[in-house]
């Protein structure tokens, strides 16, 4: 069973601008792991040529970006 993550669809424009504020509070953390769990797990990202799927793979790029010093 997938474990829920609010605010959750549908969203309205409230909402969706709460969903954004947790995913960039937790980007600021620089923490790879707090940065994949602001995400669902089966979440998709395209970074530039680069296609993420998934939480295990955010934790990484979110770890190499860090020791890369690029802001997240």
């Amino acid at each position: 069973m997938k474990e829920k993550r609010y605010p959750i669809p549908p969203f309205n424009m409230e909402t969706a601008q709460k969903k954004v504020k947790l995913a960039e509070d937790a980007r600021n953390t620089k923490n790879p792991e707090k940065v994949a769990s602001a995400y669902t797990i089966d979440s998709e990202w395209r970074n530039r040529d680069e296609f993420i799927n998934g939480r295990e793979e955010i934790k990484k790029i979110s770890r190499k970006k860090v020791g890369e010093g690029i802001k997240l």
